[in-house]
């Protein structure tokens, strides 16, 4: 999917697509934060600037979209300190994410537990064309976990999934 298709603002853009190109893969467990000047750019941005001067509708879902940046550096911890403070269903997603990420499989079903039936899931349906269940999800990326069979396709669903949380995350917090 071309950058501008994403339905991001010029900022995220900017730091997540550079170059102009596609979104490059979160890997299924990954090892450490990415060493890059748009992770850097990332920490020292103030929430505003992130959706481009925009006035904040929800400042839960503007922290939930630093949250699902860190994520997309792989900067696990980053993520964490924001989104175990989100009392929100939105705020237990990318907690749950987070903690898939880590490989603490029982702790990921624990926040997607919390998050319910998150609008985001009609979405991934619709894109899938299968019902999204976050807990065979966790399941499926436990059990390739090392590297087996089907863990591109995986890592496809994963960007999908953060690809359409991140868009619905950017309207919350403008109020759109």
């Amino acid at each position: 999917m071309a950058a501008q298709d994403l339905g991001f603002g010029r900022a995220i853009l900017s730091l997540v697509c550079p170059r102009g190109g596609d979104l490059r893969p979160i890997p299924l467990l990954p090892s450490s934060p990415l060493q890059c000047a748009e992770l850097e750019a990332l920490r020292s941005m103030p929430a505003a600037d992130l959706l481009d001067g925009g006035p904040v509708r929800s400042p839960d879902d503007a922290r939930c979209v630093r949250s699902g940046l860190f994520l997309y550096f792989s900067a696990l911890d980053e993520s964490h300190r924001i989104s175990q403070g989100i009392r929100t269903a939105t705020g237990s997603y990318w907690h749950g994410i987070m903690h898939r990420l880590e490989g603490d499989w029982s702790n990921a079903k624990y926040w997607f537990r919390r998050t319910g039936r998150h609008p985001v899931f009609a979405a991934l349906e619709r894109e899938t064309g299968q019902r999204w269940d976050p807990y065979a999800y966790v399941d499926r990326c436990e059990a390739s976990s090392s590297g087996g069979p089907g863990t591109g396709r995986l890592v496809d669903l994963q960007m999908l999934e953060w690809r359409l949380l991140m868009r619905h995350c950017c309207r919350a917090a403008l109020g759109r």
